[in-house]
């Protein structure tokens, strides 16, 4: 089965390629990569050929000339592509900072900027996708992730689903703090849980092991909150009112005003950052001298990304290191593997993933995309029955849904009253005045 990866030049491509090799299933017989950045893509290419040194049985890597050729005969795409590079992630960031809401590049005015950006390239994709592999299964990786995943749906129905690491980053975390065996975890029969929400809007309300229930005791427990990144990020005080676990990204908006604070005035935001390190090193890479010293320069450069990553947000909880458990890398190469492994064996495998609602949250359209627990198998990723929602969360869901799809009207339809209402909407947009100057201001600096 022959998989594409667009953004093939990706920084984290390798990680993927990764999961790939050590796959005893080998889900996957060949990869071809595409890129609108002939020399990214050729950097990548060499550090999964470092990669595949020595490995019995690597899989193929190739490099495709164009968009059509890569989709052609694809069994599964991965869409990890980024519009307009890291100077476009800058621009979402500074632009909002400068009137004093947070940029993110998916959250907020810089997510939502993102999205506008984002979403016509997306649905081209999926155009393409549907004419010259309509039996091929799109996996977004793509951010803003639910808002691209709703998009490339209208073209692609139930056949493209989005995946994040953030939700099964923190079940994992969750069940270790509250010392499950991690044996038990990968054990469907023993272990279950209840995670709903919007793509880096939602919350882990349930997590049994052999059918106890184990967050109560998790959130009554400071010192197992004080053990895991999410316990840190928003204290036992707030958990135990929520009687929940967020997201991580839930932090910009139970805290908003504390994250504002530390990145306000900040030298440098997380896109410049990236910029300059991933900038760094593709042109030190070009010039390394060799598969085993691009492979070095790579595991350097990852490693630090992952130490930087949610930077403002630990400096705003406090200020902390993250664990070396969450240093590894990877999330959503293993999210992916396993979703194809599901889908080619039909398997009913359980995972938390972005997909179209149907009657899962009852207040919302039944095609809008929602991550959640899904059973996965032949025909795809089926939602499975949750909870009522809390009203606090139900009411932000429908929020940030309104400002999603209000981004893909205006990106659509090229309308700038649903842009500005997308902007002016989102909850860490607090004046129509401000979402208009963002919005024309990011009109003149595109």
């Amino acid at each position: 089965m022959r998989l594409t990866i667009l953004g093939g030049g990706g920084f984290r491509v390798p990680l993927v390629y990764r999961a790939l090799l050590d796959d005893p299933g080998r889900a996957v017989s060949e990869v071809v990569l595409h890129d609108t950045d002939a020399r990214r893509v050729a950097v990548i290419a060499e550090v999964l050929a470092r990669l595949a040194q020595g490995h019995p049985a690597p899989v193929p890597v190739r490099v495709a000339d164009g968009l059509d050729e890569a989709l052609e005969g694809a069994g599964f795409v991965f869409s990890a592509i980024r519009v307009g590079g890291t100077a476009g992630r800058i621009r979402d960031e500074r632009i909002p900072l400068s009137e004093g809401v947070l940029g993110q590049e998916t959250v907020g005015a810089g997510g939502v900027l993102y999205g506008l950006r984002t979403v016509p390239v997306a649905l081209h994709i999926a155009e393409r996708a549907a004419a010259l592999a309509p039996e091929a299964w799109v996996i977004n990786f793509t951010n803003p992730a639910g808002m691209v995943t709703e998009a490339m749906s209208q073209v692609l129905g139930d056949r493209v689903i989005g995946i994040c690491d953030s939700p099964v980053g923190l079940v994992r975390r969750a069940a270790r703090a509250a010392g499950a065996d991690p044996a038990a975890l990968a054990d469907p029969d023993r272990t279950g849980y209840d995670y709903v929400g919007l793509n880096h809007l939602g919350w882990l309300r349930s997590l049994t092991l052999d059918g106890t229930e184990l967050l109560p005791g998790l959130l009554a427990d400071d010192a197992a909150l004080g053990s895991f990144e999410e316990g840190r990020l928003f204290g036992g005080d707030w958990l135990r009112t929520l009687g929940a676990l967020p997201n991580e990204y839930l932090h910009y908006y139970y805290f908003r005003r504390e994250t504002l604070d530390s990145v306000r005035d900040t030298r440098e935001t997380r896109g410049e950052f990236l910029d300059q390190q991933q900038g760094g090193f593709f042109e030190r890479a070009a010039a390394a001298g060799g598969p085993d010293a691009v492979y070095a320069l790579w595991e350097r450069t990852r490693l630090e990304r992952e130490e930087t990553y949610m930077a403002h947000s630990r400096e705003a909880s406090g200020g902390w290191q993250r664990d070396s458990h969450d240093l590894e890398g990877g999330g959503y190469d293993r999210v992916a593997l396993a979703l194809m492994h599901a889908i080619l064996g039909n398997s009913g495998t359980r995972l938390i993933l972005n997909v179209r609602n149907g009657t899962t949250v009852p207040q919302l359209a039944p095609d809008a995309i929602v991550e959640t627990v899904c059973e996965v198998g032949a025909h795809g990723a089926r939602p499975l029955p949750c909870a009522p929602l809390r009203e606090d969360q139900l009411g932000l869901m429908l929020q940030v849904k309104a400002v999603e799809r209000a981004t893909v009207e205006a990106a659509l339809f090229k309308d700038r009253g649903a842009a500005l209402r997308a902007l002016a909407l989102h909850p860490l947009v607090d004046s129509p005045a401000v979402a208009a100057r963002i919005l024309e201001r990011a009109a003149k600096e595109a």
